[in-house]
């Protein structure tokens, strides 16, 4: 299928004017291989060519040769290579030789030499809604954050459409693809996790079968701060407890391989005296792979509100990330000791923030916005300043702006 143009291009192509080399991270299938194809000039794609990862073990600056940019495709499949390009933008001293693209976070000791200054990082997740061309985009996070607001028609995405998009997912390989055949090939995708790319990451052999329970126990408690010792309860079984610790190094793998990727907690300065909790809440990068371990569907979303909450939630989140990069915003939430919690805060590097409260259904967008202004309240903004914007992002509707200044958000109008 054609290309499609990805959000971080921009980036990557103002990176590759400013650094030697421009490392391109990802979950496996979420098209870095593409997005980085249309920026190079030549490449080499390690997974696919052997003679490629031969001739590596014998003189691994061979396969730095050729026209720049220079695509590295799967390049943690030969760690030596990551201080040979490190050593060929010192020698060369010029900007944009290489982009080097990975499915899996080595280990520290890989990259002890940091790069910095040489290599720059970029993050790819899966499509956005804006990306599928499933939202307008119309009311522009640029735009908020520099004090604008939203102003929207009726998209016309329904409730049940947002289900099937939850289900499918940002994945450039369903593309085109039924529902049916998404939800089989996500399936798919978990179990080469469970099988081979959870044990190729660090090297320890682990049981497929109880990889898929963590998996699923996982997904259970997508868009909460559930403790590592709760996810652990919910694994007890025939086959035995999984000790808190395992259970640890499990999600330590599926973070290295981009599978999961959690929610930080924003601690700002507070006029109350109530206390900041600072759990992160738990996220697969895609909510569809949540719905894949837990072998949902669409309807099985429409019949389980709670379930189908969350998991819009972790949607929302996912486009959030992908246009807050963008801005060098961050995507955090908030919770403190007094039970007030902020499903999503945005902080960006100049210090603008704001908050957003996330609502399947239009019947709870009072009670967010309320919610949402006794935390504005609560907030030193003497300190911090005001927000930027306050809404709360909904699943279909118009865009417009509440007379208590809490803008509401469909989300197949947000953009970058």
């Amino acid at each position: 299928m054609p290309y499609r143009p990805r959000v971080i291009d921009d980036e990557l192509r103002l990176l590759l004017s400013s650094a030697g080399a421009v490392l391109l991270e990802g979950p496996k299938g979420v098209g870095k291989t593409e997005a980085a194809r249309q920026h190079a000039r030549s490449e080499v794609l390690l997974d696919l060519d052997s003679s490629a990862r031969t001739v590596a073990d014998i003189d691994p600056g061979l396969l730095l040769a050729g026209e720049v940019p220079r695509l590295l495709d799967e390049w943690q499949l030969v760690p030596s290579l990551w201080n040979q390009v490190r050593r060929a933008v010192d020698a060369r001293r010029a900007s944009g030789q290489f982009i080097l693209t990975g499915s899996a976070v080595p280990a520290d000791d890989v990259t002890r030499h940091t790069g910095a200054g040489r290599i720059a990082r970029l993050r790819l997740r899966p499509m956005s809604l804006f990306e599928l061309a499933h939202s307008s985009g119309v009311v522009s996070l640029r735009a908020l954050l520099n004090g604008g607001t939203a102003s929207a028609p009726d998209t016309g995405l329904t409730v049940s459409d947002i289900a099937e998009l939850v289900c499918t997912g940002g994945w450039p390989l369903n593309l085109g693809m039924s529902t049916r055949a998404s939800l089989r090939a996500l399936r798919s995708y978990l179990e080469d996790v469970q099988r081979t790319d959870i044990q190729r990451v660090d090297g320890v052999s682990r049981d497929p079968s109880r990889v898929a329970r963590v998996l699923r126990a996982y997904a259970r408690h997508v868009s909460t701060e559930a403790s590592t010792s709760t996810i652990a309860a919910d694994l007890d079984g025939a086959t035995g407890a999984v000790h808190r610790d395992t259970l640890s190094d499990y999600l330590t793998a599926m973070e290295r391989l981009l599978v999961i990727e959690e929610q930080p907690a924003w601690a700002p300065h507070l006029r109350s005296r109530a206390r900041v909790r600072n759990a992160s809440k738990r996220h697969f990068v895609d909510p569809s792979l949540a719905v894949a371990a837990l072998r949902a569907s669409p309807e099985h979303l429409l019949k389980d509100p709670a379930l189908f909450g969350t998991l819009f939630e972790s949607l929302v989140v996912r486009d959030l990330r992908v246009y807050g990069q963008a801005h060098d915003t961050q995507v955090l939430h908030y919770r403190d000791n007094t039970g007030l919690e902020v499903d999503v805060v945005l902080e960006s590097a100049d210090g603008r923030w704001a908050a957003l409260e996330v609502k399947l259904g239009s019947g709870a967008i009072d009670a967010a916005a309320a919610s949402l202004m006794r935390f504005r309240q609560k907030v030193d903004t003497d300190r911090v300043g005001p927000p930027a914007f306050l809404a709360v992002v909904t699943a279909s509707g118009y865009a417009y702006v509440r007379p208590d200044g809490v803008q509401v958000i469909p989300i197949g109008t947000l953009g970058p």
